[in-house]
């Protein structure tokens, strides 16, 4: 094996972008609603978005700064709201997904222009997807701000005050993915579906 030795410090941002969303995959997907202090709808989609603990329940996602180094409207609103919910993208709706990546103006409703469905949340103001079969509602926790420059990205975590799961696809809380059918993003316009999947237990190692 012939290994390329890569210096960040070397290269360009857009380089480095383009080896780490190549190199991790596949990423799950966070669609997350958000909305103005004034009501206006925002519904975009994040491949940098992980779970950070189950007590509480915290999710984070990052948001990256626009190649003019503008923020974008989703941490905007999170910003003045303190509010937001992460919706799970299935199969069924990726395309609409993708419609809502577009770089929209803050006053064009992602929901109106992608044909989603909004429903009102529990606690939040945000709304949920309604085709989404898993929706989190979440109130922030913190925002780890990056360095404010195009591809730099600020961390949004957040608490899920409140689950929203299709019952078709959970039993005694375990998510059947072969009806949630999730979808991941690779590198570039590519994304991959989880139909082949295997499964390893993981080895009992004695502790002292």
């Amino acid at each position: 094996m012939n290994m390329i030795r890569i210096d960040p410090q070397n290269e360009s941002s857009a380089n480095i972008y383009k080896l780490l969303v190549g190199a991790i995959v596949p990423r799950p997907i966070a669609f997350v609603s958000t909305s103005t202090k004034g009501g206006i709808r925002n519904l975009a989609p994040f491949s940098f978005f992980t779970v950070v603990s189950a007590d509480p329940p915290v999710i984070c996602f990052s948001s990256m700064v626009r190649s003019d180094g503008s923020q974008k409207d989703t941490l905007r609103n999170i910003q003045a709201t303190g509010e937001f919910v992460v919706n799970i993208v299935s199969e069924d709706i990726i395309e609409k997904m993708n419609i809502c990546s577009g770089d929209y103006t803050r006053d064009i409703d992602e929901f109106t222009v992608s044909g989603l469905t909004p429903i009102a949340s529990e606690i939040v103001a945000p709304v949920r997807v309604k085709e989404c079969r898993i929706q989190m509602e979440c109130t922030l926790v913190q925002i780890l701000p990056g360095n404010g420059k195009p591809n730099g990205g600020s961390l949004v975590i957040g608490e899920v005050v409140r689950f929203h799961v299709d019952d078709t696809c959970i039993d005694n809380f375990h998510i059947d993915p072969d009806v949630l059918h999730p979808i991941g993003r690779m590198g570039g316009p590519s994304y991959t579906r989880t139909n082949d999947r295997f499964d390893m237990a993981r080895p009992k190692v004695p502790r002292p």
